[in-house]
């Protein structure tokens, strides 16, 4: 902990001087510990990821069936299963590679070189070649190159938003600091990637490379956990169960065929047939699709989705681990209280008579921000919100400084926390003086009484510390204003002269709250979702926004990163649904808290906009990066808010849980198909007649007309109730409850039209039988389109045109079936020409009469 350290015990500690390393010794460290730079792990081979796809159960065994294929001289079919394995395994790397990058955008954020005071001499050499002991020399403009005590400077304020996530530029010094504290407050340190923003500084290298603290979170992107979406998890748990349910299944009807003394090929068709039917080939190519179109609407409301399992994800979240700055508020000063004795209301105005214009002069004539032409703010913030109040209310700041010209200043410095200007007000020379209260307090020995100047007195006195104090406690961050009347123009203030000061008034201003986070915050509440505020602001400020937006309510505690490295996980666990702020955290702290989640099962999505967050970010189900952010907690993100808005995240949330609805419409209406067709199967196998299905008719109806209106249902818009819901248990299975129920009953009124229609066209001969069971099996399957629309509403409900797409995708599918009938086509689909228009009417008739009895089963369980 370099910031206890005086600074010679610090540069001892290095083995470094004043005039720094001799050339000899910064190469011998440099070969000893490396160069300045990040470390990475080796990423694993694109052609490694592609052959990986392939240890699915359920790719193995269309592996197989395909190689049987060929074996059995069935070309065209293995051909078609293998475009289909290659596109969904491509389609998975892919996706995996775009997930990769956080690292690389933590590495451009090295600086390229440095001045480096080597054998008393001043250099410029790459910062990549910086030792820990190197001497280093800072000015505005500079990134820091490594991170380092600070062994002098002169009002130097530096940017290390990007660590602590707090925008405001930090005034350091160089004393040691007695009292242990976090990164955001080791005032006398800094820290590789900041931006010095005001003055200069020398400072003594304590950690390069991977021992800097954007090393350190470089170490914990690399060691974070991809988390797997809920849906992903329970598809390859049911792909295995499935696997090893189909092989059995394939397993014991060659075995069945064989008995019965059927020939070996005809056992394997058999046998290939069921694995074929079962296994819903396009579901991966269609989820895709689904979470593709969920993408395209959240984009519409602001929410850019980097990785496509995000959108599902998203649906299933029970908690919201938020930043405040930016996300919750308004990432903008805002003055939002004064206070003057003996005066009721601040009336803005330029009139010089009144004790209200000596507040309105003071803060915006003691003041260096201004705002450009194209709207750049430029300056301190709180300064800025001073001159923004003034345009507020209508009253120009630059006219005011051209009317009351600047003679003299003397410039704010940290350690009297005080700004004086002197400028010509009319015939008068008035020195206007701001800063901490408790300081200007004490340089008081008058006060402005309603306007009138009266001597300072314990009760006026009593009246500006009790407000003070009552502003503080509201997280408000506050500036006294003072004047001093002076007889000279050509007066150049000195530190002795900010005495004798009038006291003028208070002014309280806050980063605000967004409208709108008021009521996305009790919408996240009602739709059983948790929102907890993390920030590397002060715990005081992070519960007065957290209580005034509904976060933190009466029995809810608020830790800081050193409370939460005090508890163990145990004390951790047990307190974790009540602590709803955690404030001046560590990015260790961020990842802790969400593994604390996950660790109880819940969801957990984290919102981050800084360097420091990129870890917990990609440790979370979904990372939440932000529009305004860095590029590395954008590429640690699953998606990105373009409006920086917490509100956007609900919204997104609606959506999320849409598409897994929807996509839980979709399975279903596979696996109902599917069903079917193994229905059909094993009544042949076990009446002994002929195979009702050819394998390149299974693949049609699986990747051609089932794909379509798959994609459809994954359209559907969403229902009324969607956020009045707890979020879903994501250890919910994919088929169980009313989704089960509804694939069995679904699927045995196709499996039982289709043995119908096999049974009326193996009266005329079995080639007729097998044509007419691929077509009722292709029909009922696209006509079931519409009972899978809803569990509960019927299609005359719900209407036929309310979701055009499934109309739309109805239609294109009949159409291609239709193709099968042409006379070339016929030959392909083993149609024989003994299948007339009469047989086709009879398949389409039992189609309509399933998709009948569908419904009405709606009603008799309703």
């Amino acid at each position: 902990m370099y910031y206890k350290r005086e600074l010679n015990e610090t540069l001892k500690m290095l083995n470094s001087s004043i005039k720094g390393l001799s050339a000899e010794e910064a190469e011998e460290r440099l070969a000893k510990n490396g160069y300045n730079e990040l470390k990475e792990k080796e990423k694993t081979p694109t052609w490694k990821l592609f052959l990986e796809s392939f240890k699915d159960p359920l790719v193995i065994i269309l592996l197989v069936a395909a190689l049987v294929q060929i074996f059995l001289g069935e070309v065209v079919e293995s051909s078609i299963i293998f475009a289909v394995l290659v596109l969904n395994s491509v389609l998975g790397v892919v996706q995996t590679k775009k997930a990769e990058g956080s690292l690389a955008s933590l590495k451009k954020l090295s600086v390229p070189n440095a001045k480096v005071l080597r054998d008393d001499v001043k250099i410029t050499l790459p910062s990549r070649e910086l030792v820990a002991g190197d001497i280093v020399m800072l000015e505005a403009g500079d990134y820091v190159p490594a991170d380092g005590r600070i062994i002098e400077s002169q009002t130097l304020k530096v940017v290390e938003g990007m660590l602590t996530g707090e925008s405001e530029p930090v005034l350091k010094h160089e004393k040691a600091i007695d009292e242990e504290c976090a990164l955001g407050d080791q005032k006398n340190m800094v820290f590789s990637g900041s931006m010095i923003v005001y003055g200069r500084a020398t400072y003594v290298v304590t950690g390069a490379g991977m021992e800097t603290e954007v090393g350190k979170i470089a170490n914990l992107l690399d060691n974070a956990e991809n988390k797997q979406t809920p849906l992903q998890i329970k598809l390859d748990e049911f792909g295995k169960k499935l696997g090893v349910g189909i092989v059995l299944l394939a397993v014991a009807i060659f075995g069945i065929q064989v008995v019965r003394g059927a020939d070996i090929i005809n056992s394997f068709m058999f046998a290939i047939a069921i694995a074929v039917a079962a296994i819903p080939e396009a579901l991966s190519s269609i989820v895709t699709i689904v979470l593709a179109v969920g993408t395209n609407t959240m984009a519409k409301k602001q929410a850019v989705v980097r990785k496509l399992p995000a959108v599902e994800t998203l649906g299933a979240t029970s908690v919201i681990c938020t930043d405040k700055t930016g996300t919750l508020t308004q990432n903008k000063m805002t003055v939002v209280d004064f206070y003057m004795y003996g005066v009721q209301k601040l009336k803005l105005t330029d009139n010089t008579d009144s004790q209200e214009v000596a507040l309105t002069l003071a803060s915006t004539l003691c003041n260096d921000s201004d705002i450009t032409a194209e709207g750049v703010e430029i300056g301190d913030p709180t300064e800025v919100a001073l001159i923004n109040y003034a345009e507020s209310n209508n009253l120009s700041y630059k006219k005011l400084r051209e009317k009351y010209n600047r003679l003299s200043e003397l410039p704010f410095d940290s350690d009297r926390k005080l700004m004086s200007t002197v400028n010509k007000i009319d015939d008068n020379v008035i020195m206007f003086t701001k800063g901490a209260p408790d300081v200007i307090f004490n340089r008081c020995k008058y006060a402005l009484n309603n306007g009138e100047l009266v001597p300072m007195n314990d009760e006026i006195l009593n009246e500006y510390k009790k407000t003070n104090e009552e502003f503080s406690t509201n997280a408000l961050r506050v500036l006294a204003f003072a004047t001093k009347k002076i007889d000279d123009e050509n007066f150049v203030p000195a530190i002795e002269d900010e005495v004798e000061l009038t006291l003028v008034g208070l002014m309280a201003m806050i980063d605000p709250p967004r409208k709108e986070v008021y009521e996305a915050v009790e919408n996240a509440k009602k739709s059983g979702i948790k929102t907890v505020m993390i920030t590397g602001d002060h715990k005081t400020t992070a519960k007065a926004i957290a209580k005034d937006i509904g976060i933190l309510v009466d029995g809810d505690l608020a830790l800081t990163g050193q409370e939460l490295d005090l508890l163990t996980d145990e004390e951790l666990n047990k307190d974790l649904e009540k602590i709803s702020v955690y404030a001046r955290v560590s990015p260790e702290n961020k990842i802790r808290i969400v593994k604390a989640w996950q660790d109880k099962g819940k969801v957990c999505a984290m919102t981050g906009d800084g360097v420091n967050d990129a870890p917990a970010l990609k440790q979370a189900n979904i990372g939440i990066g932000m529009g305004s952010g860095t590029e590395v907690a954008k590429d640690a993100s699953a998606m990105v808010l373009l409006d920086d808005n917490f509100a956007t995240i609900v919204k997104a949330v609606e959506v999320g849980r849409t598409v897994y609805s929807n996509i839980k419409k979709s399975i279903t209406y596979l696996f109902s198909g599917n069903l079917g067709g193994i229905i059909a199967i094993l009544f042949a196998v076990f009446a002994d007649w002929a195979n009702p299905f050819t394998t390149l008719q299974l693949l049609f109806i699986n990747l051609v007309t089932d794909s379509l209106p798959a994609i459809a249902l994954g359209l559907e818009k969403p229902e009324k109730n969607v956020m009045s819901l707890p979020p879903r248990n994501p250890n919910e299975k994919i088929l169980e409850g009313e989704m089960l129920k509804a694939v069995i009953v679904r699927g045995s009124i196709i499996g039982i039209v289709t043995i119908i229609a096999q049974y009326i066209g193996m009266k005329h001969s079995p080639e007729l039988g097998t044509a007419m069971a691929f077509s009722t099996l292709t029909l009922s399957r696209i006509v079931q389109t519409f009972a899978a629309r809803s569990n509960t509403e019927t299609i005359f409900t719900l209407g036929f045109t309310s979701n055009k797409y499934a109309l739309g995708a109805v239609v294109v599918c009949l159409g291609m079936f239709s193709l099968t009938l042409i006379p070339f086509m016929r030959t392909v689909f083993e149609i024989p020409q003994t299948y007339q228009l009469i047989n086709l009417a009879i398949c389409f008739g039992l189609s309509v009469i399933a998709a009948l009895c569908m419904e009405v089963s709606k009603l008799i369980k309703r």
